[in-house]
């Protein structure tokens, strides 16, 4: 099979399962429903993940589709700094406004008991390569600090990302996620501006 008409595969039977998950619940979606939405076949689906629950992690591939989304949109020109705030913000009010609490708490309970491959912590995932990317154009333009590498950055901002959605799972929505972002992600993240002049080692 030829390698783009099986990522295209893939991504037909995840994002059918997502809407599905969302629109009916986790528990009230079966298999059936999703080969049916996606226009694929049960073999496909088999082929791909091992059932149902195979999809929970894949909850990551919806995050990079976001972010490739994004990225098409936003203006390289803008300080590193802001487009990774700006990434945040449009991830966490899609998280609100698609994808159940549910279903989040879902993925870190399996990413937490996993033996497999942890999606959240996959450096080679788009989320992270997009993130290195603005990472290493800031630090070359004296946006962000350079005496650290680019990868601890990544780190540490992917690092809070997942603090927050963690904590208003625990919390069980009572808040706005992307609200509440918006004032903790630059207070988390404000040390990593600047431009000291050690080089760094990335």
């Amino acid at each position: 099979m030829p390698k783009k008409k099986t990522r295209n595969t893939r991504r037909k039977i995840i994002d059918a399962a997502w809407q599905l998950f969302y629109r009916q619940g986790y528990d009230d979606t079966t298999v059936e429903e999703i080969i049916e939405a996606s226009g694929t076949s049960r073999g496909s689906f088999y082929h791909y993940f091992p059932g149902k629950d195979g999809l929970l992690s894949t909850l990551s591939d919806v995050f990079d589709q976001k972010y490739e989304a994004l990225m098409e949109t936003m203006d390289p020109n803008t300080n590193a700094f802001e487009q990774l705030m700006y990434l945040n913000r449009e991830l966490f009010a899609m998280i609100e406004n698609s994808i159940s609490l549910d279903l989040l708490a879902r993925l870190y309970a399996y990413q937490l008991v996993t033996r497999g491959d942890k999606s959240l912590l996959d450096h080679n995932r788009t989320y992270y390569r997009l993130l290195r990317q603005i990472v290493l154009q800031g630090q070359a333009r004296g946006e962000l600090r350079n005496d650290i590498t680019a990868h601890e950055i990544v780190r540490t901002y992917a690092l809070c990302e997942r603090a927050l959605i963690y904590d208003w799972c625990l919390s069980e929505g009572d808040y706005s996620l992307s609200q509440y972002a918006r004032s903790m992600m630059p207070m988390f993240l404000q040390k990593l501006r600047g431009n000291p002049s050690a080089p760094a080692e990335n």
